[in-house]
């Protein structure tokens, strides 16, 4: 587990490796996979660079490509190896040496889940990170890999279940795993009745009786096959003091993302990173995406129009299982990468509970900074 020592006012937590099996970052941080186009090289890149555990969103991750619109996967997946290069250049910068880790988050409830996995196991990720949805199988894919994996789960008993489901499928436990809180952004792995309760008094303190049962079970498997599962809490940490709770908590490391969206290195554009510096707390909700799952985004002139109907859906980018266009209120494909191109008045904002607390465009080195400073 990792050990903190807090030094006087305004100086920097010593701060021990985040050590996952045999693979090593310099900080107890990941940085949290956004799609579509907010964590692509450029952000990961800069994160791994500074120690920490960069993550690359496979989202639509070829929205860019000049074939995305006739074949949209076969895009996705070239630009995968495409960035993941990119960001191993900018993290060992002109030394040629990084103390950080790079890879991917892929949602379970990406449609050819398999081939996305495969293709990140190939070009030689560190790490796959998955969540929206159980990866059940995921084992079985990176078989024949060195990459690292982690689910993302919010509850013990899907904690339970999967580590289970592993256990007993693919004769292997996690190599870490990151439990993500219902402060977090984009898709949230809560029910919306849930989230109701989310700002009454005792909600909180709740939940961190949740992450202890998660953290035993973990334990349990662990002690199974003889090995440490590091534990990163995830959702709403946005300084120093909520990074000091989830180690009080027990984990080994926190992962971040809203505050790095408004860092020079994010590769969203700059209206993008405007919108969560512009943002207040009372713009920011909780809303039913086209999947059917609660998410949490920035109320714009889109939002709002969304609530009055639905807008057409010309083509299906085929992104997600469980999403039809037949059904779907909007494309949410398409209304991410207007966003993340800098239409926000027209595109979906995905953001973080924190967000309204941002006030400037920063970097990741200040981001960092701020999150292991002792106040």
């Amino acid at each position: 587990m990792s050990s903190f020592i807090f030094y006087k006012k305004g100086s920097i937590m010593n701060r021990q490796a985040l050590q996952i099996g045999p693979k090593k970052a310099a900080l107890p941080l990941i940085q949290g996979g956004m799609g579509v186009g907010v964590s692509l090289s450029g952000l990961a890149g800069a994160v791994a660079k500074e120690g920490g555990v960069g993550v690359i969103s496979t989202a639509q991750i070829g929205f860019r490509e000049p074939d995305f619109e006739e074949d949209s996967k076969k895009a996705n997946l070239r630009a995968m190896v495409a960035e993941l290069e990119k960001a191993r250049a900018i993290a060992a910068g002109a030394n040629g040496s990084c103390d950080g880790l790079l890879g991917f988050n892929i949602m379970v409830a990406t449609r050819d889940y398999e081939d996305y996995v495969r293709t990140a196991a190939r070009a030689g990720a560190d790490v796959i990170i998955s969540g929206a949805g159980l990866p059940v199988d995921l084992p079985r894919y990176v078989e024949d890999s060195d990459t690292l994996i982690a689910p993302i789960v919010s509850s013990e008993k899907a904690a339970r279940l999967l580590l289970k489901l592993w256990d007993r499928h693919h004769h292997r436990t996690a190599d870490f795993l990151v439990i993500e809180s219902a402060h977090a952004g984009g898709h949230l792995g809560f029910s919306a009745e849930q989230l109701t309760h989310l700002y009454e008094e005792d909600f909180d303190a709740s939940y961190d009786q949740e992450i202890k049962k998660i953290l035993s079970c973990v334990r349990t498997y662990g002690e199974k096959y003889h090995t440490h599962i590091p534990v990163i809490l995830a959702g709403g940490i946005m300084d120093a003091a909520s990074v000091r709770h989830a180690f009080s908590l027990g984990a080994d490391g926190v992962q971040v993302a809203t505050p790095f969206v408004t860092t020079k290195e994010c590769d969203a554009a700059l209206p993008f990173k405007q919108a969560y510096v512009n943002a207040r707390p009372e713009d920011i909700e909780i809303i039913k995406s086209p999947v059917g799952m609660p998410a949490r985004a920035i109320r714009n002139p889109f939002l709002e129009r969304m609530k009055q109907g639905r807008e057409s859906i010309s083509k299906c980018y085929r992104c997600l299982e469980k999403c039809s266009p037949k059904t779907a209120p909007y494309c949410i494909t398409q209304a991410l990468i207007r966003a993340v191109k800098g239409d926000t008045e027209n595109g979906l904002i995905f953001c973080g509970d924190n967000a309204g607390a941002l006030t400037g465009i920063t970097t990741v080195k200040e981001v960092i900074s701020t999150l292991f400073l002792h106040s």
